[in-house]
């Protein structure tokens, strides 16, 4: 029998593209998702790449008792990867008690079906926002886990205190979470991406729609960071990698060769890249033109970060190997496909 495992948010960007390689790797996948930042279509990529449509669930993880209702009908979960939550840096500054509200009270929901129903393991969605603006890079695990300099931010932070006390006070429950950097790119099919409701928050979509006409140019918000170009410099992980790096870490909790109650990873690619090279990296890999103007920074933006992602390599037998440009190809493959659709 398959092992069964809950993807929260699994029809957004990484969850999508996580659920894929879980179904490719001979998991079951029950999907919850409310649906507030993607769409149900989804399902049907995810359908279209495997051959397998995955359970669906259409709810909110704050509401718990349909978070126990749903445990109730799925009686053999084994594990959840938990990718639900409010996830834009800027967006976090304006309406921060929308963060701290779905971004704790989810987790806190799932943290108390899994001692509940006994799912014993966790995958959790982290982020390197936890290390702020860091002292030193690449960063490590080992590196100061400082004050957010965005509500976002924050909350991944507090998740991960969360989910340790919690794994405390239940010796039951093991996590990992994974740390990532910045997910770009789209499955090389074309079938699912990158699907940002209304005006994209992240870089790469708003490039690509830029190109295709959807947008009137490219903003790249401020020229003045600590940078060789000024601009700020990121780490970007093909988000294919990255959910491979999910399906490890999830075979790791369940094999139980390891442990340790809980573990964190960073996934990045161990190179910084700034938005004028992923630009101009855009150009060279599609032959287009990127228009773009400068604007003011935006509120809980740091000048670079990228990872030391040696610890991933050596107990995850994970790396990152999609180039770039490659990467770069596949995200203006999935906006010309969603052109087409129209």
């Amino acid at each position: 029998m398959k092992p069964l495992v809950m993807v929260t948010g699994g029809t957004g960007y990484i969850g999508s593209h996580t659920a894929v390689e879980l179904i490719q790797e001979g998991f079951e996948v029950v999907i919850v998702d409310n649906l507030s930042n993607s769409k149900h279509e989804v399902l049907n990529g995810i359908e279209a790449i495997t051959g397998v449509m995955p359970h669906f669930e259409n709810f909110d993880l704050c509401d718990l008792k349909r978070l126990r209702k749903c445990s109730e009908k799925y009686p053999r979960l084994e594990a959840i990867v938990h990718f639900a939550a409010l996830k834009a840096v800027g967006e976090s500054v304006d309406i921060p008690l929308d963060y701290y509200h779905n971004n704790f009270e989810s987790l806190i929901n799932l943290l108390r079906i899994m001692g509940d129903y006994s799912i014993p393991n966790m995958v959790f969605s982290s982020s390197c926002t936890v290390y702020g603006q860091p002292d030193h890079l690449p960063v490590t695990e080992n590196s100061p886990v400082k004050k957010a300099s965005s509500p976002y931010g924050n909350t991944k932070r507090v998740s991960e205190e969360i989910i340790q006390d919690a794994i405390r006070a239940n010796s039951t429950i093991r996590a990992i979470s994974l740390r990532y950097f910045n997910p770009i790119g789209a499955h090389p099919s074309a079938n699912i991406g990158e699907l940002p409701l209304g005006v994209p928050l992240n870089l790469v979509p708003y490039l690509t729609q830029t190109v295709i006409g959807k947008r009137e140019e490219l903003r790249v918000f401020g020229n003045d960071y600590n940078t060789p170009d000024g601009t700020g410099i990121r780490d970007y992980i093909y988000v294919v990698d990255l959910a491979r790096a999910h399906v490890i870490a999830l075979k790791r909790l369940l094999e139980s060769k390891n442990k340790k109650p809980y573990e964190v990873f960073n996934l990045g690619t161990g190179k910084g890249y700034s938005v004028m090279e992923i630009i101009n990296t855009f150009e060279k890999a599609t032959g287009e033109k990127v228009k773009f103007k400068i604007y003011p920074r935006r509120p809980g933006d740091i000048d670079a970060v990228y990872a030391d992602t040696t610890l991933a390599n050596k107990e995850l037998g994970w790396k990152a190997e999609t180039s770039l440009e490659q990467t770069l190809f596949t995200a203006w493959n999935w906006e010309k496909a969603l052109n087409n659709k129209k």
